[in-house]
């Protein structure tokens, strides 16, 4: 309902940049540019400096951006409180994940939630961690599942659940019948890693670091943003990685890919979030009810107490 231009200023203005802008709002460039111009030409002056391929906001930028905000925060929880005057929880849910939430513990969830709420229409985008974080705080999700510990500061983060990580290789491997492997086993051999902005990346070389293994050490081959990518190179036998347990249950089942548990072990956190200022609607704490109640959380071990 709110002012389109308005919508795409405030996320140029959060992202400082016409590029990822209009990859979070899924426009082209130009039609972002040609949105921000409109505006500034309605208020016949500069909302943004530009200087070597850089942009900052002027002042007045700076005021339209407190105004935006506040105006899109009013804009939403209107249209929520208007809604739950029926008494239904109804309307679309903006949920965005990363990949392996997405792939493997919120088709079931988000299926069963639809079946309770019939009135409501989960929109789900998957993404890395660092996008749907960027999409969240910027309005354009309503809350994001992601696989790290937020460092936006504009966004409160819930823990979930923990989630185990593994070391995989190949059944021919060198490795095939370690009962662990350590760290410094990981490095030394051929290593294909997840793409830079990956949660599970960060979570990774943040354990190899801590368990003494420079980073310069790791005999990366491959750097691949598909988890079945990853998978699918590993088992022909290119490397080992580090992936979530849950995202090869049916691969070691199978015999193609074998799961060694790492010494000491590498549990990280899966957290929920979303922006401080947001209202919380009725079809959004619906959700969270749901996530604290279903018996399909308790088999993904998904969530802890969301307060």
């Amino acid at each position: 309902m709110a002012d389109r231009r308005l919508q795409v200023f405030h996320t140029v203005a959060k992202q400082l940049s016409f590029t990822k802008a209009a990859e979070l709002l899924f426009m082209t460039q130009p039609a972002v540019t040609f949105q921000v111009k409109q505006l500034e030409e309605h208020f016949n002056t500069r909302l943004f400096e530009r200087s070597h391929g850089r942009i900052s906001l002027t002042p007045a930028g700076e005021l339209a951006l407190d105004f935006a905000e506040r105006i899109l925060n009013l804009t939403s929880e209107m249209e929520a409180r208007i809604s739950e005057l029926t008494g239904q929880v109804s309307g679309p849910l903006l949920i965005g994940a990363s990949t392996t939430i997405a792939e493997y513990m919120l088709p079931r969830l988000l299926g069963e939630f639809k079946q309770r709420h019939p009135e409501t229409q989960a929109r789900l985008t998957v993404a890395n961690s660092e996008t749907i974080e960027n999409k969240v705080a910027d309005h354009t999700l309503d809350l994001g599942l992601i696989e790290s510990p937020s460092h936006h500061p504009n966004l409160v983060t819930e823990v979930c659940c923990e989630d185990e990580l593994v070391m995989i290789c190949a059944p021919f491997s060198d490795l095939a019948k370690a009962m662990s492997a350590s760290p410094r086993q990981v490095a030394d051999h051929p290593y294909i890693s997840r793409e830079s902005g990956s949660g599970t990346r960060e979570c990774i070389d943040d354990f190899l670091r801590l368990n003494g293994v420079n980073m310069d050490e790791v005999n990366v081959v491959m750097e691949l943003g598909s988890r079945e990518a990853i998978k699918g190179a590993v088992a022909a036998g290119l490397g080992v990685a580090v992936v979530s347990s849950t995202t090869v249950v049916k691969e070691v089942k199978l015999g193609e890919l074998i799961a060694i548990p790492l010494d000491p072990p590498l549990r990280r956190q899966l957290t929920l979030v979303y922006p401080q200022e947001k209202f919380r609607s009725k079809l959004l704490q619906s959700f969270l009810d749901f996530l604290e109640t279903s018996p399909l959380v308790k088999e993904y071990a998904l969530p802890r107490k969301i307060q």
